[in-house]
C-alpha cells in the first residue's frame, strides 16, 4: 500500500530526478529511475498478486523498487532487485529503510550477470531497467526463472532506438505474448505462454 512513508520517500526521489535533470548531470551519476506514471503502471501489475515474486534487474537507488515492494507486501510477496553501483546500492538501501519496505525488498549487489545466475528461483514478474545493451544477455538468464504465466516488462523500448531489436525478438518469441505499451519511454510488456 502507498502510506505516508512511501509517499514521502517516492516525492523526495522524483524531486532529485528533476533536479539532477534539470543540472544536466551525465546520466551515469543520476538516478536514472522510471517516471512516476511507469511507477504506477508496475505497482498496478503487482498489486493483485499473492505471494508474488519479484525481480528486478537495474535497482538504482530504489525508485521502481519501492513501487514493486509497496504493491509485493499487500498480498504477500517480496522483490529481489540487482544492482552493481555500490554508491547506488548505499542509496538503496537507506530509500528501502526510509519507506519501510525492508521486510520486502531484498538487495542483490554485483554484476547482474553474476548474480543473476546464482539466484535458484522462479519469478512471477520481472523489471528489466539495466544498461540497454545488456538487455537481450539479461533477459536470456532471466527467462530461465520465468514459467508460464509469469511476466516480463521492460523499460525504455521506445526512448532507446537500440532496444528495438530487442521488442522485435520478444514479439517473434511463439513462447511469449508481447506487447509495447506506449507509456512514457516505453514498455515491452511479456506473458510468458509455454516453458
Amino acid at each position: 500500500m502507498l502510506d505516508d512513508r512511501v509517499r514521502t520517500v517516492l516525492r523526495r526521489l522524483e524531486e532529485e530526478d528533476r533536479r539532477e535533470r534539470d543540472e544536466g548531470l551525465p546520466a551515469a551519476q543520476r538516478s536514472r529511475q522510471v517516471t512516476p506514471a511507469t511507477g504506477k503502471f508496475l505497482f498496478t501489475v503487482v498489486a493483485p498478486q499473492a505471494a508474488v515474486e519479484v525481480l528486478e534487474i537495474g535497482g538504482s537507488r530504489g525508485y521502481s523498487t519501492i513501487w514493486l515492494a509497496a504493491a509485493a507486501r499487500i498480498l504477500g510477496g517480496a522483490v529481489v532487485s540487482l544492482e552493481s553501483d555500490p554508491a547506488k546500492c548505499e542509496a538503496w538501501r537507506a530509500n528501502i529503510e526510509e519507506a519501510g519496505l525492508g521486510e520486502w525488498a531484498e538487495l542483490v549487489e554485483g554484476d547482474a550477470f553474476e548474480t543473476l545466475g546464482a539466484i535458484d528461483d522462479v519469478f512471477d514478474v520481472i523489471f528489466l531497467d539495466a544498461e540497454k545493451a545488456d538487455y537481450e544477455a539479461l533477459f536470456a538468464l532471466a527467462r530461465e526463472k520465468l514459467e508460464p504465466g509469469a511476466l516480463a516488462i521492460a523499460d525504455n523500448v521506445l526512448s532507446h532506438e537500440e532496444l528495438h531489436a530487442y521488442t522485435a525478438a520478444r514479439q517473434a518469441d511463439p513462447s511469449l505474448l508481447s506487447v509495447t505499451v506506449p507509456l512514457d519511454r516505453g514498455l515491452e510488456f511479456s506473458a510468458v505462454v509455454s516453458s
